[in-house]
């Protein structure tokens, strides 16, 4: 039998290798998985449309719906989610001790349509009156010079976003104070180095984000799974085939986690760390498919709409492949 040849790029995630290794396999499709970093897919899909199917940002891809014609379409799939106040950093001396702090201070962002940012600069607003026009916003490379939007972005006057200088990079400018505060995915080098000079604006972070769950049920979503337009619309068969693939590597990946004979991360109370999270969240804490993160979308939906980044607000039906978010049953 022929089966479709399709290039997935996508992380190096537990609940994708059973799909990277061929435990799990897509019916009719030969797939062949690019574990490739995150911002490499990112770039590489949006700006070229390199592969079949990626990984993307959840902010990217809403942003693509804006287009004439629309160049992907989304599964419910989220191979990554995260709670974003641990990406939420400051210099030691620019006066901020809360988040209410940040108001009137100017935030480094790596890229303003980042999804981390989304969410930050949303829980920000609603939870802590620091609303998107009350800063200033830089962007640029986090680490390296030289970073761009990979999305053109018009925000209809909504934020105030200029460029830092060619050559800086926001970490450097956090602590050396050219920059207040950081807003980012990524922990910038001088935290990580243990420089005194940046620290978390929220001191303890897990505790502010189960609050945030215990107050709102959301488990924030960063990425979804886009398959190439021209590809859904020669064969359409393909949404359903790869939810149904990515939901059974989840599920292979869910079912490994819990062991205690050997621990399967480096992490030493994985366990009990999974036992508290799932006391907290449910069984089905990364839960995928529509009608389970309904809730999530539309705030999400809602943030970036109020941000400047959507023209429209959106509704979550309208970001997914109507295929992929329903299936038979006996």
């Amino acid at each position: 039998m022929t089966r479709l040849d399709l290039t997935f790029a996508c992380g190096d995630y537990d609940r994708t290798r059973a799909l990277a290794e061929g435990t799990v396999q897509a019916d009719g499709i030969r797939l062949n998985y690019l574990r490739l970093p995150v911002e490499e897919t990112f770039f590489r899909m949006v700006r070229h449309r390199e592969f079949e199917v990626a990984e993307m940002s959840l902010s990217s891809y809403t942003m693509s719906l804006q287009q004439d014609p629309q160049p992907f379409v989304a599964l419910p799939i989220f191979t990554s989610r995260m709670f974003r106040h641990g990406g939420i950093y400051c210099h030691a001396d620019s006066g901020i001790e809360t988040p209410e702090d940040l108001r009137g201070k100017i935030i480094g962002t790596p890229e303003f349509q980042l999804t981390a940012g989304v969410w930050q600069r949303g829980i920000l607003a609603d939870r802590h009156d620091v609303h998107v026009d009350s800063v200033t916003y830089v962007t640029g490379g986090q680490e390296t010079p030289g970073r761009i939007e990979k999305a053109m972005v018009d925000l209809g006057g909504r934020a105030e976003v200029s460029r830092i200088p060619e050559g800086a990079t926001l970490s450097a400018m956090l602590a050396s104070g050219e920059i207040d505060a950081l807003y980012s995915p990524r922990i910038p080098a001088p935290f990580a180095a243990g420089d005194p000079r940046v620290r978390r604006v929220f001191r303890d972070v897990v505790e502010a984000e189960k609050d945030y769950f215990r107050d709102t049920g959301i488990f924030p979503i960063m990425h979804v799974v886009v398959v190439r337009r021209d590809v859904y619309e020669r064969h359409p068969w393909v949404a359903q085939s790869l939810a149904k693939a990515l939901l059974l590597a989840k599920r292979d990946a869910e079912a490994s986690l819990y062991d205690s004979s050997a621990l399967r991360f480096m992490l030493p109370w994985l366990n009990q760390d999974l036992e508290q999270a799932i006391a907290l969240m449910g069984e089905d804490y990364w839960s995928y498919g529509l009608e389970a993160n309904t809730h999530v979308l539309a705030t999400f939906l809602r943030y970036h709409h109020e941000q400047g980044l959507s023209k429209r607000l959106l509704e979550p039906a309208e970001l997914f492949a109507p295929e992929s978010t329903e299936a038979f049953v006996i």
